[in-house]
């Protein structure tokens, strides 16, 4: 067997084993009081904003992309742009969800500072429980792994796809909250195949 094979052999095993893990011991209160904080301010009509430093920034459009989908608007706020003048585009009672799997690098702790003192509260995703990114957090949504499942340990896989499950159960909450039917997605999603009411649901 190859190294290659091998490595990707032991990647599939460390995925089944994390993500079995990881969606066994959600912390479903720590999502009902997220989702809570974000319908609050939806009803006040402050609205949902989505960050993340390095990698998690692409999980951070996603997230802003599914959860605007399902009838919660939210926005994708740039990491490190956001001290350089795109806090511009938050109002003071705003919620901002901050991603980051260690939840100390230092230009995720300035983008926090300068969110916070814009009058907005902070939703922090992080695989660190103790983090600084957990205690500055209004709420806090555990998104941590014990193997990345690459060689070297490092680069962000299963962290990036335990980040994604917590947001999508997020957004399922959300969804529930919202109650879509079938007719508002199909007016939200015109294009492609999501664009079509099913035979079941005419």
């Amino acid at each position: 067997m190859s190294k290659e094979i091998e490595a990707i052999k032991n990647f599939i095993e460390i995925s089944k084993k994390e993500t079995d893990e990881f969606l066994s011991n959600v912390d479903l209160a720590s999502v009902e009081k997220a989702a809570k904080l974000i319908i609050e301010a939806k009803k006040r009509g402050n609205r949902l904003h989505i960050s993340g430093i390095g990698k998690p920034a692409h999980i951070a459009g996603y997230a802003a992309s599914v959860i605007s989908s399902t009838g919660t608007p939210a926005y994708f706020l740039h990491g490190t742009e956001a001290v350089h003048g795109s806090c511009g585009q938050l109002v003071a009672g705003d919620i901002v969800i901050m991603i980051s799997n260690s939840g100390e690098t230092a230009e995720m702790k300035a983008t926090v500072n300068a969110i916070k003192n814009n009058g907005c509260s902070v939703i922090g995703v992080s695989g660190k429980s103790e983090s600084w990114l957990a205690k500055e957090s209004a709420a806090f949504l555990f998104a941590g792994v014990k193997e990345e499942g690459g060689p070297l340990n490092r680069a962000p896989r299963m962290s990036i796809i335990a980040e994604t499950f917590i947001l999508q159960i997020l957004s399922l909450y959300l969804q529930m909250d919202y109650d879509l039917d079938p007719k508002q997605y199909v007016k939200w999603h015109p294009g492609g195949s999501l664009g079509h009411l099913r035979e079941n649901e005419k």
